[in-house]
């Protein structure tokens, strides 16, 4: 394996601002993520940044445990998939990708990671602007600003020229594909992501084994921007190990993936909240792109390909491409309705397994993610009502934990 990134040579002493981890138990409504697990007037113990217990029986927690009555609904921190945090959903986003200084990209990181943690999100998967997420995974890690826990893919790589080349890395030739790889893991990567088909194929066979190959002599999970039936069932066939966006597929495609266990990240809020005409048009979103937006929705042909791999039992894990114009990152709600409504999945607690267990699976978390469960971290959320009776109710987050320190209240940053 490569050396560390140089920043994790640096002398750590104490956090700038420090959460306790707090010894306490929640008491309410439990979905664990479990199957369809529902625990009613049950109680979760966090002991040491850990679940400690998970129970319907007082009495079975420890002795003097401070219990903390929640009169909601207690789940899994949930994942985003999909992010940029360096987009904030408000500015274009070439613009921000070409002119936005370093600097900028930081604060508005910092907002970002502030907004997920206001939205129940406990991990943040971010597919890349520049260095913008390598400079907030460092930022978090080293404790100069509370965040959620980051898995970056660093700067995401394209072919010279290819779709978003002026957010990413370019690269060209199969040697030059692999130093791309390399840079990514000297700068702390915990993933790859490759722009790997839009509206055309991206890419030479040589230089995709060249890149798929690198990553995973180094243990990474190549993640590919895929949305044609070609350009899926290409990236499938070449070893990649999620599909980001997905499109239309054939059975033949739908069955590749599920023959390879490749699981894909849909990503739908940005047609859903760009067609929304109470909401575009306070993001300068022109008529004609919520029209657009709209026709979209209701072409439901759009979507047949990942609702047929949904139903065939290719898994769907959440992400809403935040970032995007429109899609802040605390917009997460849509997403979930939405694909209750295509199908993608049976009802609402399907949702909410989409962006907490199914998601800790694709991450290969679920050892300490993912569900509610004894000895796994305690990164919690609380909210108000049942989200199993309306999905509207995640948008009412009380409390967030992760690992056990509580960084979001609500009232604080509301």
């Amino acid at each position: 394996m490569p050396e560390l990134p140089e920043w994790k040579y640096q002398t750590i002493i104490k956090p700038i601002i420090e959460y306790p981890v707090v010894n306490v138990a929640l008491h309410g409504r439990i979905l664990t993520c479990v199957g369809d697990e529902i625990i009613d007037n049950g109680y979760v113990e966090l002991e040491n940044g850990k679940i400690k217990t998970v129970t319907k029986d007082k009495y079975s927690l420890s002795k003097g445990v401070r219990v903390f009555e929640t009169e909601g609904t207690i789940i899994p921190g949930l994942y985003n998939n999909h992010a940029h945090l360096g987009w904030d959903g408000v500015h274009d986003l070439a613009t921000q990708s070409i002119h936005d200084r370093p600097e900028i990209g930081a604060y508005k990181a910092c907002a970002n990671m502030m907004l997920s943690l206001r939205a129940g999100v406990t991990t943040v998967r971010d597919l890349g602007v520049n260095a913008v997420n390598i400079y907030a995974k460092q930022a978090v890690e080293q404790g100069i600003i509370p965040g959620p826990r980051l898995r970056i893919a660093g700067r995401a790589i394209v072919m010279t020229g290819g779709h978003t080349y002026w957010a990413c890395r370019q690269a060209s030739g199969p040697d030059e594909m692999r130093r791309a790889v390399r840079e990514q893991i000297m700068d702390g990567a915990d993933l790859i992501k490759l722009m790997a088909s839009h509206d055309t194929l991206e890419y030479t066979d040589e230089e995709l084994h060249a890149l798929i190959d690198e990553a995973h002599r180094h243990k990474l999970q190549v993640t590919a921007h895929a949305t044609t039936n070609e350009g899926i069932a290409r990236m499938a066939l070449f070893g990649a190990d999620v599909i980001e966006h997905g499109g239309d597929m054939t059975d033949e495609t739908i069955q590749i993936l599920l023959e390879k266990k490749l699981p894909i990240v849909a990503t739908y809020a940005v047609m859903i909240v760009q067609g929304d005409p109470d909401i575009a048009p306070k993001y300068h979103i022109q008529p004609w792109r919520i029209e657009a937006r709209q026709k979209q929705r209701k072409d439901g042909s759009r979507f047949d390909g990942v609702v047929r791999a949904a139903k065939a039992g290719v898994p769907i894990a959440f992400g809403t491409d935040a970032g995007s114009p429109a899609v802040q990152h605390d917009v997460i709600v849509p997403e979930m309705k939405f694909g209750v409504e295509l199908g993608l999945y049976t009802d609402n607690y399907g949702a909410i397994r989409s962006a907490t267990s199914v998601s800790a699976q694709i991450n290969n978390q679920m050892d300490i993610l993912g569900t509610v469960e004894e000895g796994k971290l305690a990164d919690l959320v609380v909210v108000h009502g049942n989200p199993l009776e309306d999905l509207d109710n995640l948008k009412r987050v009380r409390l967030t934990f992760v690992g056990g320190r509580c960084l979001y209240q609500e009232g604080i940053l509301s």
